[in-house]
């Protein structure tokens, strides 16, 4: 082989890859194993606050969707047309629900806006006002709605309805002051009611006495801002005499497609007596852009992490590199290309962040998602559970691997740069 094409080879990439490879395997090999150890953590720590943090955000209002799908709006929705007030053909869009293709169940909703008072007995001094709220007066059939959301576990006073309380009614907590210490001009709570409470619910000029039964607390607001009664006294109430709904909430099996279901029911004419929408449709705008902006805070907050394990990496790597200037002098003195030398820095960098990642994905998914799936976070309105996917998480790993290779380029190449007689004799 001539002097050229030996050169040629010294200076190829794949040549100063493997020297660069080896370089950085013997680096390792002899680091102490605490500051390696302690290196690998802060990579898993970057990892984790980069999927954590904004998957925690976002799961919080994850939770709140979860929550209002699985318990009030099922998998599809059949709600009135916006300049109507009730499903029309009520009872024959029930019996095409039924034949929808992976059908479970389904509830049937009538709702009318109504208002509630405790003190109506008593006799008011001028200018005081009742003790009352305004909310959504909800009617079901009790067995229906249990076999549909099993409301009946967020009853947590009293007891759930029963097909013959024609005279009880069940509060949603957020209609009570105890639960919603809130007071603003314009909004009321009910602050002297308990269990066997006497209440008077009107909607327009019709009133009637009902008898609090249970309180619901459920942090889905379809039931924890209504006023809960039996479907035929509220339809005697809002003054409907045919069976047309509000709304019919729909369950399909697992793993079966609501656009599909959807599809279907537009197909069989629904469409012609009211709105038929997917949950994911139906959910409001207002938490859509929430969990765009919580993405948003949970990454920017995520990338303060990102910045400060740049920072250490570019430390360690830098110290490392200065600590061992002369050795570095004395390899560029024998042969090395200064480039072996270069890349065996960005591969310990590399290895570095491989092994920080490969710990956070377990960590991820084996322990900390399957945690908080089982034991969600208690907020006041939702179920906060952890929101990664597989795919977002390779993301965050690639951009924290390619952040730390870069980290770890800069200080070596600073130093490698060195004339090499002034790296070996330390000056």
């Amino acid at each position: 082989m001539t002097s050229p094409e030996r050169t040629k080879v010294e200076n190829s990439f794949s040549q100063n890859a493997k020297v660069g490879w080896y370089l950085a395997k013997r680096d390792i090999k002899r680091a102490n194993i605490w500051t390696t150890a302690l290196i690998i953590a802060v990579m898993t720590f970057t990892f984790l606050n980069l999927v954590v943090v904004s998957g925690i955000l976002v799961g919080l209002i994850q939770g709140s969707e979860d929550s209002a799908k699985r318990y009030g709006l099922g998998d599809v929705i059949i709600s009135s047309f916006l300049n109507r007030s009730y499903i029309e053909q009520t009872p024959r869009v029930s019996a095409i629900v039924e034949t929808i293709p992976g059908y479970v169940n389904h509830t049937v909703r009538y709702a009318g806006s109504a208002r509630i008072e405790s003190d109506y007995r008593n006799t008011l001094k001028p200018g005081e006002k009742r003790d009352g709220a305004g909310g959504s007066f909800l009617g079901i059939d009790p067995v229906q709605e249990e076999a549909f959301s099993g409301v009946s576990k967020f009853v947590i006073r009293g007891s759930y309805l029963a097909p013959t309380d024609q005279n009880s009614v069940l509060l949603g907590k957020n209609l009570l002051y105890e639960f919603t210490p809130i007071e603003a001009p314009g909004f009321q709570t009910l602050k002297n009611v308990s269990i066997g409470s006497r209440v008077r619910i009107t909607v327009g000029d019709i009133s009637k006495e009902y008898y609090v039964k249970g309180i619901v607390s459920s942090k889905v607001d379809e039931f924890d801002s209504s006023i809960i009664a039996l479907d035929s006294e509220v339809r005697k109430i809002i003054g409907r005499t045919d069976l047309n709904a509000s709304s019919i909430a729909i369950r399909l099996e697992p793993g079966s497609d609501a656009v599909v279901a959807k599809q279907f029911l537009i197909d069989s004419g629904v469409d012609q007596y009211a709105r038929v929408q997917t949950a994911e449709e139906a959910f409001p705008k207002f938490l859509k852009d929430i969990k765009d902006t919580f993405n948003i805070l949970g990454s920017a907050i995520s990338g303060i992490g990102l910045i400060v394990a740049s920072i250490t990496i570019f430390i360690v790597i830098f110290v490392n590199a200065i600590t061992r200037r002369r050795f570095i002098g004395i390899l560029k003195g024998i042969g090395i290309n200064r480039k072996a030398i270069l890349y065996s820095y960005m591969y310990q960098a590399f290895i570095y962040a491989i092994l920080g990642i490969i710990l956070g994905m377990i960590l991820v998914f084996g322990v900390i998602k399957p945690y908080f799936t089982a034991n969600p976070i208690n907020f006041p309105f939702s179920d906060g559970i952890l929101v990664a996917t597989l795919p977002g998480t390779l993301t965050r790993g690639f951009i924290l691997l390619v952040t730390t290779v870069i980290a770890g380029y800069i200080p070596a190449r600073i130093v490698v740069r060195q004339n090499t007689l002034s790296a070996i004799l330390g000056r």
